[in-house]
């Protein structure tokens, strides 16, 4: 069985599934992926990491990363989510610094840590407490082989990057492009160049595809039901949630749902 939560606020998200593009996002929790088939693209600030079956990615909090799928065939990963309250004392590490390359390769990978990941995965969901303690031995057996930096050294201080973190943090509240623009001290014109140049869409349909993309994540790993999943991503009315969702994926919430279960047991 595969450990999943009901609440948004799940202490630990553990799911082996196909692996698809995500755009730049951050959120509060690590975040640990490792390839089990194929090759995946880990983007972590500006720089793109190629890994591949059997390596393990580590995103710490509020990092913007982001996935892309580059070779043909199947590939897949396991990803683990976990809060800053399941990670004990590495928590307070995480706070400050990142590391310098976040991928450790398979062959610097302990046996021990992929029996550990399975065992996740197995973990029934109410055992809450045997989850976080195999974590804490994939963490024990991992952060000593990565060089760690400070957090502000992994990312950039440009208007692209200040971007991305202002949507990825205020995404699920309503805000305009000018109340944005006076956030960050700049021209509503020059960040609206900016959407249209760099992102290749307007400030409206950037800020629904973060939401769209948080929705699909609740989607795939929570049991939340999908009026409360369209309320906490910021969407005003389920009608129109359903309406971009269906504009952008040709399919409705609830079919979605259930092909991505189709596809995480295939």
């Amino acid at each position: 069985m595969q450990l999943k939560y009901v609440d948004t606020k799940e202490e630990i998200i553990a799911i082996n599934r196909k692996s698809k593009h995500i755009e730049p996002h951050l959120h509060n929790a690590l975040e640990i992926v490792c390839v089990t088939n194929g090759a995946l693209e880990l983007g972590v600030g500006q720089e793109l990491y190629h890994m591949e079956k059997r390596d393990i990615g580590f995103v710490f909090p509020d990092v913007i990363h982001h996935y892309q799928v580059l070779t043909p065939g199947v590939n897949k990963a396991t990803y683990l989510i976990a809060s800053p309250f399941t990670i004990g004392k590495f928590a307070d590490i995480m706070q400050s610094m990142a590391p310098e390359y976040p991928v450790i390769k398979a062959e610097k990978v302990e046996p021990e840590v992929y029996r550990v990941i399975n065992a996740i995965l197995e973990t029934e969901q109410s055992d809450i407490t045997i989850a976080q303690a195999y974590l804490q031995i994939v963490l024990a057996r991992c952060i000593g082989k990565l060089n760690l930096v400070e957090k502000s050294n992994v990312g950039s201080n440009d208007l692209i990057y200040q971007t991305v973190s202002y949507i990825s943090a205020n995404f699920k509240k309503k805000f305009s492009l000018e109340e944005m623009a006076k956030d960050l001290g700049v021209s509503k014109y020059v960040l609206s160049r900016l959407f249209s140049k760099t992102f290749h869409r307007n400030f409206n349909q950037y800020l629904n595809d973060a939401r769209l993309n948080y929705a699909c994540h609740r989607l795939e790993n929570t049991s939340d039901s999908i009026t409360n999943i369209c309320l906490d991503s910021g969407f005003e009315s389920q009608r129109t949630f359903n309406r971009v969702f269906k504009e952008r994926y040709k399919i409705s919430p609830s079919d979605y749902r259930s092909t991505c279960v189709k596809d995480m047991l295939s």
